[in-house]
């Protein structure tokens, strides 16, 4: 009896080891199919993260062309405008440079008898406005 006894407690101890190196083994290829799981997971991040970089690079890229474009333009517009008209000076707008080419009178021969005839045929606030403005240019004492 207590030989039987023995035998099946050997015959269990045997097969608790094998069952404990199964479960080792479970437990490696448990922790190797992590690691794999992990190393794709960051792969992919990677991956993702990438394409939303190349994304708003290619906006930016397209804000930036459109700005030079708007810019280029700007700067065309702005060369347009003769030489004679503003002689060079950058504080009479444009606008009033325009008028006062529309009415015969040049930037650079402004003289104040000139002005008065030029301006006559405009309201006494446009004059006014006009003179002001060639007064805080410089251009008429």
């Amino acid at each position: 009896m207590e030989l039987e006894m023995k035998d099946e407690l050997g015959s269990t101890v045997e097969r608790l080891a094998a069952a404990a190196g199964l479960l080792e083994q479970a437990v490696e290829r448990l922790a190797q199919r992590q690691n794999d799981f992990a190393m794709d997971a960051e792969a992919s991040i990677g991956r993702i993260v990438a394409t939303v970089e190349r994304q708003r690079e290619a906006e930016l890229e397209e804000k930036l062309a459109a700005a030079e474009a708007q810019i280029a333009e700007l700067k065309a517009a702005a060369a347009s405008v003769p030489a004679e008209v503003t002689h060079g000076r950058k504080t009479l707008p444009v606008s009033m440079a325009n008028l006062l080419a529309k009415q015969g009178v040049t930037v650079d021969t402004m003289e104040a008898g000139a002005v008065d005839a030029a301006l006559v045929s405009l309201s006494v606030e446009q004059r006014i406005a006009v003179k002001a403005q060639l007064m805080r240019s410089g251009l008429l004492a």
